[in-house]
């Protein structure tokens, strides 16, 4: 029998069908828009206070225009794919490769959305350096990180709606009983991983958005992304132990694949914080 305490939760993961065509329109796929339309305006705010102030939002609302479509390329791109590499067996997809494009039946991986992410502002900042020269992809990766905690946020109370990425048994009093598993499992009372990273990615936005209207991380190529790298694959690689082990290619492994996979970020993360060198002069 189930603990009275516990929180039952059977959401649909639908809003609605668009007529006539009979689409769904999904919370998750909202909620994963909302992020990118919230971001848009918190990145432009950032890149023109590093241009010089209000005088230069046109040359950053362009340069935001330019880059959204990089963001959500790399984004969906890398999250896909990271998921069918890290957390599938080869045969899963291979026998059907067309499951790469059905992404609204799940499966993204932050991991591969994040290494997506690095590659898309890297040739985003090539292809612009006419445009403006001092935006390499590291200086675009520091103001990039204050919404992707944003959107992170979005995305984990997403994951939280389609009943997926699932935490382990508990007897808490704010257990969740997920009505219908994404991974067909029973249901039981389970940690509310999602809400955990949820608040904790929210709080990373908010430390970072502050910080960004400091001159000394404003000006400073690395701080900002650095922090967010290690703030939140760090708490990634320690909300882990709350989580069932979603990746098909692990066995007997003390570490998750998401565990495995946070470590390079967080090493990364640290680099770009403590080698990162302030110009104030720009």
């Amino acid at each position: 029998m189930l603990q009275l305490s516990v929180i039952y939760w059977d959401p649909k993961p639908e809003i609605f069908r668009i007529p006539y065509f009979d689409w769904p329109v999904l919370w998750y796929g909202v909620l994963f828009a909302l992020g990118f339309a919230i971001g848009f305006p918190i990145f432009v705010g950032i890149l023109t206070r590093y241009l010089g102030g209000k005088e230069h939002k046109k040359k950053a609302v362009q340069i935001g225009d330019r880059l959204t479509l990089y963001m959500i390329l790399g984004t969906v791109i890398g999250a896909r794919l990271g998921h069918f590499l890290f957390y599938e067996r080869p045969v899963h997809y291979l026998t059907d490769p067309l499951q790469l494009f059905r992404i609204w039946e799940g499966g993204l991986a932050s991991h591969g959305g994040a290494i997506g992410i690095i590659i898309a502002l890297m040739i985003f900042s090539w292809r612009v350096r006419a445009f403006s020269p001092k935006l390499t992809w590291v200086r675009l990766l520091d103001f990039v990180a204050v919404p992707a905690a944003l959107a992170a946020f979005f995305i984990r109370i997403g994951n939280f709606i389609n009943q997926e990425v699932l935490g382990t048994a508990t007897d808490l009093p704010w257990g969740v009983v997920f009505g219908h598993p994404a991974d067909h499992s029973t249901p039981f009372p389970r940690h509310p991983v999602q809400i955990y990273e949820a608040l904790f990615y929210i709080a990373v936005f908010f430390l970072l958005w502050k910080l960004s209207f400091q001159t000394y991380y404003l000006k400073t190529q690395g701080k900002l992304i650095g922090l967010f790298l290690i703030l939140v694959f760090g708490f990634r690689f320690l909300i882990e132990f709350w989580k069932m082990e979603q990746s098909r290619l692990l066995f007997n492994s003390s570490l998750t694949m998401g565990q495995f996979l946070s470590i390079p970020l967080i090493v990364i993360g640290l680099i770009l914080y403590f080698r990162s060198r302030s110009n104030l002069s720009e």
